[in-house]
Protein backbone atom coordinates (compact mmCIF):
# COMPACT_ATOMS: atom_id res chain seq x y z
CA UNK A 1 0.00 0.00 0.00
CA UNK A 2 1.96 3.75 -0.77
CA UNK A 3 1.47 6.36 1.55
CA UNK A 4 0.05 9.51 0.34
CA UNK A 5 2.35 11.74 -1.26
CA UNK A 6 2.28 15.34 1.31
CA UNK A 7 1.74 18.87 0.13
CA UNK A 8 6.14 19.50 0.65
CA UNK A 9 6.56 17.05 -1.50
CA UNK A 10 3.90 17.74 -4.09
CA UNK A 11 4.82 21.44 -3.97
CA UNK A 12 7.48 21.58 -6.88
CA UNK A 13 4.94 19.75 -8.76
CA UNK A 14 2.57 22.28 -7.92
CA UNK A 15 5.29 24.99 -8.67
CA UNK A 16 5.84 23.16 -12.47
CA UNK A 17 2.19 23.18 -13.29
CA UNK A 18 1.32 27.01 -12.23
CA UNK A 19 5.17 27.99 -14.49
CA UNK A 20 3.91 25.89 -17.81
CA UNK A 21 0.20 27.63 -17.15
CA UNK A 22 1.79 31.00 -17.57
CA UNK A 23 3.96 30.04 -20.19
CA UNK A 24 1.22 28.77 -22.35
CA UNK A 25 -1.24 31.65 -21.17
CA UNK A 26 1.61 34.09 -22.11
CA UNK A 27 2.65 31.98 -26.27
CA UNK A 28 -1.57 31.83 -26.62
CA UNK A 29 -1.98 36.06 -25.63
CA UNK A 30 1.27 37.01 -28.03
CA UNK A 31 -0.49 36.10 -31.17
CA UNK A 32 -4.01 37.96 -30.04
CA UNK A 33 -1.98 40.95 -28.98
CA UNK A 34 0.04 41.10 -32.36
CA UNK A 35 -2.81 40.85 -34.60
CA UNK A 36 -4.06 43.50 -36.23
CA UNK A 37 -7.49 45.58 -35.64
CA UNK A 38 -10.50 44.91 -37.34
CA UNK A 39 -13.41 46.80 -38.30
CA UNK A 40 -15.40 46.20 -35.03
CA UNK A 41 -12.66 47.68 -32.98
CA UNK A 42 -11.89 51.03 -34.39
CA UNK A 43 -8.55 52.71 -33.28
CA UNK A 44 -9.93 56.18 -34.16
CA UNK A 45 -11.83 57.66 -32.48
CA UNK A 46 -12.33 58.27 -28.40
CA UNK A 47 -13.50 55.62 -25.86
CA UNK A 48 -16.77 55.58 -26.60
CA UNK A 49 -17.02 54.57 -30.28
CA UNK A 50 -14.40 51.79 -29.30
CA UNK A 51 -17.13 50.56 -26.80
CA UNK A 52 -19.78 51.11 -28.84
CA UNK A 53 -18.23 48.80 -31.45
CA UNK A 54 -17.43 46.57 -29.31
CA UNK A 55 -20.78 45.98 -27.45
CA UNK A 56 -22.23 45.51 -30.91
CA UNK A 57 -20.18 43.08 -31.93
CA UNK A 58 -20.63 41.11 -28.47
CA UNK A 59 -24.30 41.60 -28.62
CA UNK A 60 -24.34 40.04 -32.36
CA UNK A 61 -22.56 37.03 -31.36
CA UNK A 62 -25.00 36.69 -28.49
CA UNK A 63 -27.73 36.82 -30.87
CA UNK A 64 -26.34 33.78 -32.72
CA UNK A 65 -25.53 31.92 -29.83
CA UNK A 66 -28.44 32.89 -27.76
CA UNK A 67 -30.72 31.54 -31.26
CA UNK A 68 -28.84 28.19 -31.66
CA UNK A 69 -29.29 27.41 -27.55
CA UNK A 70 -32.77 28.46 -28.15
CA UNK A 71 -33.98 26.29 -30.82
CA UNK A 72 -31.99 23.17 -29.13
CA UNK A 73 -33.61 23.62 -25.76
CA UNK A 74 -36.96 24.08 -27.59
CA UNK A 75 -36.79 21.37 -29.68
CA UNK A 76 -35.86 19.38 -26.56
CA UNK A 77 -39.14 19.95 -24.49
CA UNK A 78 -41.44 19.83 -28.02
CA UNK A 79 -39.56 16.18 -27.99
CA UNK A 80 -40.77 15.47 -24.19
CA UNK A 81 -43.80 17.14 -24.51
CA UNK A 82 -44.58 15.02 -27.41
CA UNK A 83 -42.91 11.54 -25.97
CA UNK A 84 -43.66 11.93 -22.35
CA UNK A 85 -46.90 10.03 -21.07
CA UNK A 86 -46.34 11.70 -17.41
CA UNK A 87 -48.28 14.47 -17.08
CA UNK A 88 -45.78 16.75 -14.77
CA UNK A 89 -43.29 16.29 -17.28
CA UNK A 90 -45.55 17.63 -20.24
CA UNK A 91 -46.75 20.47 -18.04
CA UNK A 92 -42.96 21.29 -17.05
CA UNK A 93 -41.60 21.14 -20.69
CA UNK A 94 -44.98 23.33 -21.83
CA UNK A 95 -43.75 25.33 -19.40
CA UNK A 96 -40.00 25.59 -20.00
CA UNK A 97 -41.04 26.35 -23.92
CA UNK A 98 -42.74 29.17 -23.00
CA UNK A 99 -39.47 30.79 -20.79
CA UNK A 100 -37.31 29.94 -23.91
CA UNK A 101 -39.58 31.94 -26.32
CA UNK A 102 -40.20 34.96 -24.18
CA UNK A 103 -36.51 35.11 -23.12
CA UNK A 104 -35.77 34.57 -26.57
CA UNK A 105 -38.12 37.38 -27.85
CA UNK A 106 -36.54 39.88 -24.84
CA UNK A 107 -32.51 39.12 -25.91
CA UNK A 108 -33.89 39.59 -29.23
CA UNK A 109 -35.94 43.22 -28.94
CA UNK A 110 -33.04 44.56 -27.03
CA UNK A 111 -31.74 45.34 -29.90
CA UNK A 112 -34.21 47.43 -31.49
CA UNK A 113 -35.02 49.17 -28.37
CA UNK A 114 -31.12 50.63 -27.84
CA UNK A 115 -31.25 51.43 -32.04
CA UNK A 116 -34.67 53.50 -31.08
CA UNK A 117 -33.42 55.26 -27.93
CA UNK A 118 -29.78 56.04 -29.16
CA UNK A 119 -30.90 58.90 -31.60
CA UNK A 120 -33.03 60.35 -28.36
CA UNK A 121 -30.09 60.59 -25.92
CA UNK A 122 -26.77 60.94 -28.30
CA UNK A 123 -24.69 63.91 -26.82
CA UNK A 124 -26.17 63.66 -23.57
CA UNK A 125 -28.90 65.37 -24.02
CA UNK A 126 -32.53 64.24 -24.37
CA UNK A 127 -34.80 65.39 -27.38
CA UNK A 128 -38.37 64.31 -27.79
Amino acid sequence: MSKKPTFKERLPRYCWTIIAIVILFVLFMYPAAAAPTTPATPTTGNIWTTFTAVMKDIYTQLLAVSTIVAVVAAAIALIIRMVSRNQRAVDEATSWLKRIVVTWIILNTLGFIIAYIQPLIQGGQYTP
